[in-house]
């Protein structure tokens, strides 16, 4: 098949993307597809021949890319592309796509899965993975995700919804109960996250938090083990234990980096078969009551009394060889080529149906 995979951004998880899109694409190159990375925001900037032959590139146009431990200078991404343009999609990106069989989706954060380059690609009648823009949309906003989760009988903090300005700050910093956790709605890969414990601390993440956008979700904070379901063809795969070094919370850094500064991944988690089930069934209730296809991945907090508080889904989560959906997978026998192999041949299977 010719499959464009679509990675990059502009968004705060740009770097991860990169990662993930030209992982996906050698993977599936391997299989013998003839699969293309194209950054949705640069596009072909750097390519002159004919459209139809980029997807006989020897190397699938995937360049060398890493995981930084600081987010993007989006400022100087923008500077350095040479289209002078207010959109948001680069050179020849929705050409290239119409010639394709499937886009792979490979993006994370604004644009990428809050459903906009999903309705894009449903009006130009293109395959892409994944869910649909309503379903994208909905998981994306925080806020408007722990209400679904309140319709649908899933678990989750107490919560409010807060749009807030510097000068709200000193009100807030003194009435917010405490520990909580705070979050920009739109937020991902642990960026637009906080989670004080002391006014102090409050004070200066409202502070951070204004960088990221001044709607935010404040949740109580539950102390337990952090885990995190995939789900894949409607079905919940083994859960996954997050241990982050000591001291410190499932950050930037701790997701994304490996050695002593990265965090422990246990696969499939240390938990009994009830607990596995309980997860798995709260997992699959939220993915199908926002009407979400082909794979996802719940955050959850499991308490000591057993309870498991949900906390967010992840539409595009991250698909990198590392990342938590394939280390699932692989519990199932399933290579990573293969399980990106098999998310596109889900996707098309949801067009035809």
């Amino acid at each position: 098949m010719k499959i464009v995979v679509l990675g990059g951004g502009i968004s705060t998880e740009r770097h991860v993307a990169l990662v993930t899109a030209t992982s996906v694409c050698k993977a599936l190159r391997s299989l013998g597809h003839k699969a293309v990375f194209v950054d949705m925001f640069l596009g072909l900037e750097d390519y002159s021949g004919p459209l139809e032959d980029a997807f006989e590139a020897p190397d699938g146009l995937c360049g060398q890319v890493a995981i930084e431990k600081q987010m993007p200078d989006l400022e100087a991404v923008i500077a350095s592309r040479k289209l002078k343009s207010p959109s948001r999609l680069g050179k020849n990106v929705l050409e290239i796509c119409q010639l394709a069989d499937c886009v792979f989706l490979g993006l994370h954060g604004a644009d990428g899965e809050d459903g906009k380059i999903q309705a894009t690609l449903d009006l130009l009648g293109v395959p892409y993975t994944g869910s649909g823009p309503l379903g994208s949309a909905m998981a994306m906003d925080k806020a408007v995700g722990k209400r679904i989760m309140e319709s649908a009988g899933v678990l989750t903090p107490a919560w409010q919804e807060l749009v807030y300005s510097e000068e709200d700050i000193p009100a807030l910093t003194e009435t917010l109960p405490l520990p909580c956790a705070v979050k920009v709605v739109n937020g991902g890969s642990s960026l637009g996250v906080a989670l004080p414990d002391t006014r102090e601390e409050l004070e200066r993440a409202l502070h951070e938090l204004l960088h990221y956008g001044n709607r935010v979700v404040v949740e109580e904070k539950i102390r337990g083990r952090e885990l995190t379901v995939p789900v894949l063809d409607d079905r919940a795969l083994s859960a996954i234990e997050i241990i982050p070094p000591e001291g410190t919370s499932f950050d930037y850094v701790a997701k994304y980096q490996s050695g002593a500064e990265g965090a422990r991944e246990i696969c499939p988690a240390n938990i009994t078969a009830e607990e596995q089930q309980l997860l798995g069934d709260a997992a699959l209730r939220f993915h199908r009551a926002l009407g979400l296809s082909v794979y996802s991945r719940t955050d959850f907090i499991l308490d000591k009394e057993g309870r498991a508080w949900c906390l967010e889904v992840n539409t595009l989560p991250g698909m990198t060889p590392n990342s938590l959906i394939p280390r699932a997978a692989a519990v199932e026998g399933m290579s990573y080529a293969q399980l990106c192999e098999k998310i596109v041949l889900l996707s098309l299977e949801k067009y035809k149906s």
